[in-house]
């Protein structure tokens, strides 16, 4: 995710730590409405505030409501009179907050998907009863409306071997078009972070399985004359998830085998160019969780946040195909 010497101007000047509680890789439109309440322009920078951090959590209580998005409201966020603090103007950011938990009420639609005694995921009924015909890899009550979880065939018993079997299954949904957007990498599949992996998914099929899935978001930005300039990112029109929209700097998942501090290098070299002399650097600042239900996809993520000051004259350099500038 980066900017290339045309998008300089896009640098925003405002407090970074207000982005922090966003969703996992922000959906912005590149288009006249959005929900979310900070308003930029590509000629128009954005004056610095003392604006709060709000956590998700904060959100519970706030009434959602739609804001308009336009280039031209920059002038009137630019002048001396503008109000940070003004709540009308945070409407947009609980707006975004309440999205990304949307469907908590449909929770008693997905059964529950255990390995080992642990629950590991949360797999929709509909979903479960296409799975219901792998009969060699999974194992469904006669009628899952009694509750019971989804398990493993106990013939799988390594994580390899359930990683291998699963394979199989996503590949032959993936063919019937019942999970889009196969990304050929791996997901570990824990209780918990950090703890034993019971084997390993296809990122594509992480919400599907309702698994706890992991990333890192990095907020990269440069301070000039006392204010802060952030770098944003547009992600590529052909990405299969909020293709066109505005972006962190750098972000991604963590895949299976690699530390939260190695994976973030790796994106940085790959979506912004930014060698590892700087991105050492990066300042870890907090987690964001949120659960998304939509249809038969159960998403729970947990987003790493970092912060890294950049120098005044760099320059990000997309080094990927995920990103357009």
């Amino acid at each position: 995710m980066a900017c290339n010497a045309h998008h300089l101007s896009l640098k925003i000047r405002l407090s970074v730590s207000s982005f922090r509680a966003a969703k996992s890789r922000w959906a912005f439109p590149n288009s006249s409405k959005t929900s979310f309440p900070l308003r930029f322009s590509p000629s128009h920078p954005i004056k610095s505030s003392n604006s709060r951090s709000l956590s998700a959590s904060t959100t519970a209580a706030a009434t959602a409501t739609s804001t308009t998005f336009s280039w031209d409201d920059v002038v009137r966020v630019s002048e001396p009179e503008f109000d940070p603090h003004d709540s009308s103007d945070l409407r947009g950011f609980f707006d975004k907050i309440k999205a990304c938990n949307r469907g908590s009420e449909l929770q008693s639609e997905f059964l529950t998907f255990v390995i080992e005694d642990q629950i590991v995921g949360y797999i929709h009924r509909s979903f479960a009863e296409i799975l219901r015909s792998f009969r060699d890899v999974f194992i469904l009550s006669k009628d899952n409306c009694d509750g019971s979880p989804l398990t493993f065939n106990q013939m799988l018993k390594s994580a390899e071997d359930r990683t291998r079997a699963v394979g199989e299954v996503i590949k032959c949904l993936a063919e019937r078009e019942l999970i889009p957007g196969i990304r050929h990498e791996l997901y570990p599949v824990t209780s918990s972070f950090n703890a034993p992996v019971f084997f390993s998914l296809e990122r594509a099929a992480a919400p599907y399985f309702g698994i706890k899935a992991y990333g890192v978001h990095m907020n990269g930005y440069v301070e000039k004359d006392g204010q802060k300039f952030l770098w944003i990112g547009k992600r590529s029109p052909v990405k299969p998830t909020f293709p066109g929209m505005l972006d962190h700097l750098v972000a991604g998942g963590l895949p299976h085998g690699i530390a939260c501090g190695e994976n973030l290098m790796k994106e940085c070299e790959e979506e912004a160019g930014i060698p590892r002399s700087l991105s050492r650097r990066a300042i870890p600042v907090g987690a964001v969780s949120y659960s998304d239900i939509d249809g038969q996809r159960f998403k729970r993520d947990v987003l790493f946040t970092y912060d890294l000051k950049l120098p005044e004259g760099f320059v990000p350099n997309n080094q990927g195909k995920y990103m357009e500038a």
